[in-house]
């Protein structure tokens, strides 16, 4: 009886007791990595609207899948149980999807959904071990299971179609994937609102450090002062990328999140705010590498309209999720990044017509000016909750 009794806890995943995020988590998330800079080679390789457009795609897809994991591993323990080499196991499906980017609507497009398919049963596996003793738990995984189940046959079936047909089938994997908790609703979910927020964090150290990469990838002649000038630039611009998110909005964002409700409300704002809203934020990072990336190849040449659009139609898309995300967690509105977000929607047009490493260093500028303008304007505000938040203990 007792060995009887035994077996299936030796099976079953061990739930979560520490908001520490675990060294195989950040393993798990090197994968991400791959991803990043397959995405990013992508649209190097092939820089025009519909090599963005399919890349964007991707990105979409493989975000879903990961920032599933983060959910996971906020209810079970990675490291322990049989959740360590179910993990290992994902790791290695991501890893084939990550690799089978360059050709995912071409001749690797179904090896890639049959991976992203191992990615995504390993996730719900767990889930689904992890919830038997939890009604409403179990509940939302099988109502997740539902929809990414629709959403896996339809990739699949994106793999024998091509043209217009295969985008749809694209698109409508996605809608499904994405709309499952969202009109399922996201009150058996369990997160660590302290961990949730520092692995989402972290993803964006990560993406930034893509950026960084892509500047390194980017030059393909002898290193000089356009060259040095220019990397000099690509690491201010990462920097203020860094600062932007880092400086007060994460702090704010963490408390926020630790602070509702647990349930729905506290799901809610995960959903909306980390799940949904930190994506346009690493997709403007990845189309601002690859800004970068073809500025240091041509940095005494206009860029061409995509490479341009991408550099600093990137920083919008990462400044508008900024201020669509304080308007979700704050309820107010950032004027100031909204109207440099505008402005740099705008100058695209110009970004074209002048050197690479102008319009580099006109973004540059721009964000620099935008972080001078709000550490002057909210000085004492910022002091305020930085003091008060990065002093307070971390939430679990």
């Amino acid at each position: 009886m007792s060995s009887a009794t035994r077996t299936p806890r030796r099976l079953a995943p061990v739930l979560r007791e520490s908001a520490r995020v675990s060294p195989l988590e950040l393993f798990f998330d090197l994968v991400f990595v791959l991803a990043l800079t397959q995405c990013t080679q992508y649209m190097a390789d092939d820089p025009s609207w519909e090599g963005v457009a399919r890349a964007m795609l991707i990105l979409t897809l493989l975000w879903w899948s990961w920032s599933g994991y983060v959910w996971l591993t906020g209810t079970v323990d990675p490291e322990e149980g049989a959740a360590r080499l179910v993990i290992f196991a994902a790791m290695a499906a991501f890893l084939v999807v990550s690799l089978c980017v360059p050709e995912a609507f071409d001749d690797s497009a179904l090896l890639f959904a049959v991976a992203y398919a191992v990615v995504r049963v390993a996730h719900l596996g767990l889930y689904a071990l992890a919830s038997r003793d939890d009604p409403q738990l179990r509940r939302s995984v099988a109502m997740l299971a539902m929809s990414s189940s629709v959403g896996i046959a339809l990739l699949v079936g994106a793999s024998f179609a091509d043209g217009a047909l295969q985008g749809a089938l694209w698109v409508l994997a996605i809608v499904f994937d994405y709309g499952g908790p969202y009109f399922f609703g996201v009150e058996g979910w369990r997160i660590m609102p302290g961990h949730f927020a520092e692995r989402f964090g972290l993803i964006v150290i990560v993406a930034l450090g893509e950026s960084i990469v892509a500047i390194g990838a980017g030059v393909e002649r002898e290193v000089d002062a356009g060259v040095i000038v220019a990397a000099v630039l690509g690491t201010a611009v990462a920097a203020a990328l860094w600062w932007l998110y880092f400086d007060v909005v994460a702090l704010v964002a963490e408390r926020r999140l630790a602070e509702a409700e647990p349930g729905r409300e506290q799901n809610s704002i995960a959903q909306h705010s980390y799940a949904y809203l930190h994506l346009p934020m690493v997709a403007g990072i990845v189309l601002v590498a690859l800004g970068m990336k073809k500025t240091l190849g041509q940095v005494d040449e206009p860029l061409k309209l995509v490479p341009a659009a991408a550099l600093l139609g990137g920083a919008a898309l990462y400044l508008l999720a900024h201020v669509a995300f304080r308007l979700r967690n704050v309820h107010t509105l950032n004027r100031q990044r909204l109207a440099c977000a505008v402005l740099l929607l705008a100058l695209i047009p110009l970004g074209k017509e002048v050197d690479a490493l102008v319009a580099l260093g006109g973004l540059t500028a721009l964000l620099i000016a935008l972080i001078a303008y709000e550490a002057v304007r909210f000085a004492a505000a910022r002091a305020r909750v930085r003091h008060q938040l990065m002093h307070e203990p971390q939430a679990d």
